[in-house]
């Protein structure tokens, strides 16, 4: 790799990714372009190899910088968050959806561009049960019936990755992430965005910074969901494996095939940060029908040769100390919504 653009290179999974790439090839540009909206400073890379570029890719004198001098590009802006987007549909369509079709409008010409690695949500596609989970494979067939305007976005951006890659032949291959968690997930980061879901993201890092606090860890429908958790470092391998031995126009899980239910999850977090207060258990939350999932890795492993390595007790373990090591930053990052609440 020789020049790489990296559209959400300031975010959790984006910065893992630059700083991956940075140490793995040290004649390596990268090219940032993040607007920022749920991002921190801090995971910009102070390396001459970096450019950052602070806009959206969807605005035109942003994509205008965008040129056919690109080995790889990776897409992984998004507007995150299920409930970001109930919240405001508009605004996850326009961080979502127009982003993804903005690009590949831009580059579908581009003749040195080797491939485009679209960053897709296993979620979008997995089978809404709350029986028995079955692993999620690598299906091509979409129900119509979608939690939330994220999850639609997704989708679409799937969708314009097949048009983009049969009319106009743009290597785009298809990540399908499982649920990342790791190091670099900062709760606050980036703008306020209508819901407090804007501070309490993801599961893994809002459950260890309450646990921390000695605080009830909140279980809705008692914990019995269940998702793939996978560490942000076998993420970032699964991507560049995609962008260097995928299959143009093709999908692959990034997954670990291992189901945890949410109270198993709090069960771990509480028992590595030494918290006994007792979980909070809620109701069923009324969006979410996305009861067990997981999925399926033969196709990534077979194809790509890879397999994630991080199991989840050492994962949360290595994210419960970098918490630990970061907490002052992260408070003071969720502090600055404390107004909009």
């Amino acid at each position: 790799m020789e020049r790489v653009l990296v559209v959400g290179g300031a975010g959790f999974v984006g910065s893992n990714l630059v700083k991956y790439l940075l140490k793995e090839y040290s004649s390596i540009e990268v090219v940032i372009i993040d607007n920022m909206l749920s991002a921190h400073p801090c995971n910009i890379p102070g390396d001459s190899r970096v450019t950052f570029i602070e806009g959206s890719i969807a605005d035109d004198a942003i994509l205008d910088r965008v040129d056919d001098s690109f080995d790889y590009i990776f897409h992984l802006a998004c507007y995150h968050g299920n409930q970001s987007s109930i919240a405001n549909p508009l605004a996850d369509h326009e961080n979502n959806t127009l982003t993804t079709l903005k690009l590949f409008e831009k580059i579908k010409d581009f003749s040195h561009l080797k491939k485009v690695v679209y960053s897709a949500a296993g979620c979008s596609v997995a089978e809404k049960t709350y029986d028995a989970a079955k692993a999620t494979e690598e299906v091509e067939k979409v129900s119509l019936d979608m939690d939330s305007p994220y999850s639609m976005s997704k989708v679409f951006g799937e969708f314009y990755s097949r048009y983009y890659f049969r009319q106009h032949a743009l290597s785009v291959v298809r990540a399908r992430f499982q649920n990342v968690y790791g190091p670099g997930e900062i709760l606050g980061a980036g703008q306020w965005r209508g819901t407090p879901a804007t501070i309490w993201r993801n599961v893994v890092p809002t459950f260890i910074y309450k646990s921390l606090t000695d605080n009830a860890l909140p279980l809705e429908n008692g914990g019995e969901a269940s998702r793939d958790f996978i560490f942000v470092e076998d993420i970032v391998r699964g991507l560049v494996a995609c962008a260097l031995k995928g299959e143009p126009g093709d999908v692959y899980n990034l997954a670990t095939a291992c189901e945890t239910t949410i109270l198993e999850l709090a069960e771990k977090i509480n028992e590595l940060t030494g918290n006994e207060v007792p979980c909070d258990i809620l109701p069923r939350r009324s969006w979410d029908n996305s009861g067990r999932r997981f999925g399926s890795t033969a196709k990534a492993t077979n194809s790509l040769g890879f397999t994630a390595e991080v199991g989840i007790d050492e994962g949360l373990a290595r994210t419960v100390s970098w918490t630990q090591e970061n907490f002052e930053l992260i408070t003071e990052t969720m502090q600055r919504h404390e107004a909009c609440v």
